[in-house]
């Protein structure tokens, strides 16, 4: 955890500017930052003013402190006063905190935003240093596709996970755990990483696409968001593919509503949020029934949740508060993450970690990062790409099945990959 005397002081400049007509041209090619949903959100540009980096235990309690005392020595000149204006920082955290992979907060020297029909820039920069320039749009790199297959756990792995997992759950050990497997491969180093960006935003508008430091995806599922003391949360688990027609989609969303194990999975990762934010909440209020939620490949059963934040907590504290919840690790949650650390062969690294962003004020919007990739630094011609995709595994689960919905989780990112 960095030292907070040795922090530096930053000065942030917020500014209204007409709308950029594509805000990804102004992000990086090999490495952008981005946050958006339905054509609103903000773009990271320019050199990193302020990097955070945490790879040890109580990560979480660390980054929300530095980011405390960061906000809290800032000198800000906001003149638009929207969510994602002023001060602001993205950030990628790692699922598990044993992790390998550190869980960073990036404060870029420009970010450029739009939202409510309003668009705006923040020159971001250090006290002593000066102002940084204004991005200039760069044109997309030319087309790629990613060679991709069978990573740590293949398919015949994945099925031998959900039966160990089932086993976990006969002798008690866990109520549910979320079981994930992954594939692999390479695309080319000099790839324009925009593009895959643009792809999931353009396929999926209704999810928040997002890149943070390598890891980029479309995710459908708010962790939370804060804004002027306002707690709002998300809660998608129980999965369905959808439909070739509108009979077929009236049936499985029926079926989806009314099967039991679907039904006790979403219970407990809704229970799994409640029992978190409670304490830091004056008034906590959820939806008694699920609704389904439909996206291009997949329908969910959904529950939105929101409270009244008793004690100033930020953005970061409740990601600190609900990070893992039952939706991506289990239930209890303890038993759960040990149980996964036991059966899958791998580091999740950042995958169904939290991503987002965080501002001054300690308001901000985190998702859970699912339907993604995470790309590593260039290793010659090339450079490595591995994407996960789990599910909820109860009693009454089938291992066939817990494979199918794997598929329909993947073919967001393999399809913008390719």
């Amino acid at each position: 955890m960095p030292d907070p005397l040795s922090l530096p002081r930053l000065r942030a400049v917020t500014r209204p500017i007409d709308a950029p007509e594509d805000p990804l041209l102004l992000a990086s090619a090999e490495d952008p930052l981005v946050w958006m949903r339905r054509g609103e959100g903000m773009i990271g540009s320019g050199a990193e003013v302020l990097r955070i980096d945490v790879g040890e235990d109580g990560r979480l309690e660390a980054i929300a402190d530095v980011w405390r005392a960061i906000s809290a020595a800032a000198e800000v000149d906001d003149a638009v006063r929207l969510p994602g204006t002023g001060l602001v920082a993205f950030g990628a955290f790692a699922f598990d905190e044993t992790s390998l992979a550190p869980s960073t907060l990036i404060v870029p020297s420009i970010v450029v935003g739009r939202r409510g029909g309003r668009a705006w820039m923040t020159r971001i920069s250090r006290m002593d240093g000066p102002e940084p320039a204004a991005p200039d749009p760069l044109a997309y790199g030319p087309h790629w596709s990613a060679t991709l297959g069978p990573g740590e756990l293949d398919p015949a792995g994945h099925t031998a996970a959900v039966a160990a997992a089932l086993e976990a759950i006969a002798a008690g050990e866990v109520e549910k755990v979320v079981i994930a497997r992954d594939i692999a491969g390479t695309l080319p180093a000099d790839a324009d990483l925009r593009r895959l960006v643009r792809a999931l935003a353009e396929g999926y508008p209704d999810t928040w696409a997002y890149a943070v430091d390598g890891i980029i995806g479309a995710s459908p599922e708010t962790l939370v968001t804060v804004s002027g003391g306002t707690v709002t949360a998300r809660v998608l688990a129980g999965t369905r593919p959808r439909g070739a027609n509108a009979d077929e989609d009236t049936a499985i969303t029926a079926e989806l509503a009314t099967t039991a194990k679907d039904l006790d999975e979403h219970r407990y990762a809704v229970q799994s949020v409640l029992t978190a934010l409670e304490p830091h909440t004056s008034a906590l209020v959820a939806a008694e029934q699920p609704f389904t939620l439909k996206l291009p490949n997949v329908w969910h059963l959904a529950t939105d949740v929101e409270g009244t934040l008793a004690n100033g907590d930020s953005a970061l504290d409740m990601v600190r508060a609900l990070h893992p919840t039952a939706a991506v690790a289990g239930t209890p949650t303890t038993d759960a993450i040990a149980a996964i650390r036991r059966i899958e062969p791998f580091d999740r690294g950042r995958y169904a970690g939290p991503v987002g962003w965080v501002d001054g004020d300690g308001d901000g919007e985190w998702a859970i990062a699912l339907r993604c990739a995470q790309i590593g630094a260039p290793e010659g011609a090339h450079r490595p790409v591995t994407a996960h995709a789990g599910g909820g595994i109860v009693a009454g689960s089938q291992p066939e099945a817990e494979l199918l919905e794997t598929r329909v989780k993947f073919r967001p990112i393999v399809d913008a990959l390719a």
